[in-house]
C-alpha cells in the first residue's frame, strides 16, 4: 500500500509485521490450511494448528481472527509516518485529505468489485479488508491530528454506538444482537445488498473495528516520538493487557463474536494487536534480530497487488502449474499430503512474485 517503500525508510518491526500478515493471508488464498484439518489429521497437533488457522465458526477467538485486525491496526500505524513524510516533502494537509478520500474510494470500488465477480450476480457487500478499509482509513484520517485522548474516546463511542444499536434494533427478526444472521448487521446488508452473505460476515464491521485503526494511528505516533524506548515497549504492552481484561471481562455479556465484530472481539483482538507490535518492535527495533525480517517485509511491499492477484485467481493458476509436479514426486504422501505441499509450494511462489518485484523496486501503490 502507500506507506510502504523500502525496509531503510520504515520501522523494521513494522515492515515485518505487516509482511508477516500478508504472508498468511496469500497462504490462505492457496488452500494451505484447510488441507491442516482433514479427517485423517483429527487429534493431532497439525489438526489444533489447522483449527487455529480458521475461522471461530461464532463465539469463541482463534489465531486466524486476529489476522484482519492486525492489518487493519498496521495501515494505522503506517498513516502518521507517511503523513510527517509527505508533509517533508512540501504537500498540504488539504492535498493528502483529497488523496486519502481518493484512495478510500478506491479501495471501497475495489473491495466491492471482488464481490461482483460472480457471474451473472451483482450486489453490494463490503466485508472483506478492502472496502472495511476504505471506511476505518478515512475515519482515522480526520481525527488523526486531534489529542490523544480525543481519538480514543472516539474509538469507544464507536464501539459504544454499535453496542447499543445491536441491543436496541427493534424491527422484528433483526432483534436478536447476538444470534447468526438475526441482527441488526444482518439487516443492514439486506438494506444495501438485499441479501445476506455468507458465513454469517456483515458490512456494518467497518464501523467498530475503526477502532482498530484508530489505535493503530495512535500506536505510529508513540512509535516515532521522542520516548525512550523502554518507555514506548511499557505503554504498547500496557494498553494490550488492557484490551484483553477488556475483551474477555465482557465475554459473558457481550460474546466475543468475529463475525459480527462485537465489542469485546474488537477489544480482545486489539490487545492481542498490540502486544504483537510491542513483541516486534523489542525483538527487531531493539535488541536487533533481523533474521527471517526481509522474508515477510517483501510481501507486505506489495499488499494490494499480492492480495488482489491471489484472491481472483493468481494462487489459484500456481496452484495448477505446481501440482502436477507435487503429484508426482510425493505421490507417497497421499492425496491430503500432496495438496499441503502444493499449497506450500503456491504460497512460496506468490511470495517469489513480491520478491521480484522488490529487487526490481516495483511497488504498486493508490
Amino acid at each position: 500500500m502507500k506507506e510502504s517503500d523500502t525496509t531503510q525508510s520504515r520501522l523494521l518491526s513494522l515492515d515485518f509485521f505487516r509482511g508477516f500478515t500478508m504472508f498468511l493471508l496469500i497462504a490462505e488464498f492457496t488452500h494451505l490450511f484447510e488441507h491442516l484439518v482433514a479427517p485423517e489429521f483429527s487429534g493431532t497437533l497439525i489438526n489444533s494448528i489447522g483449527t487455529q488457522l480458521h475461522h471461530h465458526p461464532w463465539n469463541g477467538l482463534r489465531f486466524w481472527d486476529l489476522i484482519q485486525p492486525f492489518f487493519m491496526f498496521i495501515v494505522g500505524v503506517a498513516m502518521p509516518f507517511s503523513y510527517a513524510k509527505r508533509r517533508k516533502r512540501g504537500e498540504s494537509h488539504n492535498a493528502i485529505l483529497k488523496h486519502i478520500i481518493l484512495r478510500c474510494l478506491l479501495l471501497l470500488l475495489l473491495g466491492w468489485w471482488l464481490y461482483c465477480m460472480i457471474p451473472g450476480k451483482i450486489v453490494f457487500h463490503m466485508q472483506n479488508v478492502l472496502a472495511q478499509l476504505s471506511v476505518t482509513i478515512l475515519i482515522s484520517f480526520l481525527i488523526m491530528r486531534k489529542p490523544a485522548i480525543t481519538q480514543v474516546v472516539v474509538s469507544f463511542v464507536l464501539l459504544g454506538l454499535t453496542e447499543l444499536i445491536y441491543r436496541m434494533f427493534w424491527v422484528e427478526g433483526f432483534n436478536q444482537p447476538f444470534t447468526p444472521y438475526h441482527n441488526f448487521g444482518a439487516w443492514f446488508d439486506m438494506l444495501i445488498a438485499g441479501e445476506l452473505s455468507g458465513g454469517h460476515w456483515v458490512s456494518f464491521n467497518a464501523i467498530p473495528t475503526t477502532a482498530h485503526t484508530i489505535w493503530g494511528v495512535l500506536a505510529g505516533k508513540l512509535l516515532m516520538s521522542s520516548r525512550k524506548e523502554k518507555e514506548k515497549i511499557i505503554i504498547l504492552t500496557v494498553a494490550g493487557i488492557f484490551g484483553l481484561i477488556i475483551g474477555y471481562s465482557l465475554n459473558p455479556v457481550t460474546p466475543i463474536i468475529k463475525r459480527i465484530a462485537t465489542t469485546s472481539f474488537v477489544f480482545a483482538s486489539g490487545g492481542w494487536t498490540l502486544l504483537a507490535l510491542a513483541l516486534s518492535y523489542w525483538l527487531i527495533d531493539i535488541l536487533k534480530f533481523r533474521k527471517g525480517v526481509l522474508f515477510f517485509a517483501v510481501v507486505g511491499m506489495n499488499p494490494l497487488f499480492i492480495y488482489l492477484f491471489a484472491h481472483v485467481g493468481g494462487a489459484g493458476l500456481i496452484n495448477q502449474i505446481i501440482k502436477p509436479f507435487t503429484a508426482t514426486f510425493f505421490s507417497w504422501a497421499g492425496d491430503n499430503g500432496v495438496n499441503i505441499l502444493t499449497g506450500l509450494m503456491g504460497t512460496l511462489g506468490l511470495w517469489y512474485i513480491c520478491y521480484w518485484m522488490y529487487k526490481r523496486k516495483i511497488f504498486i501503490k493508490i
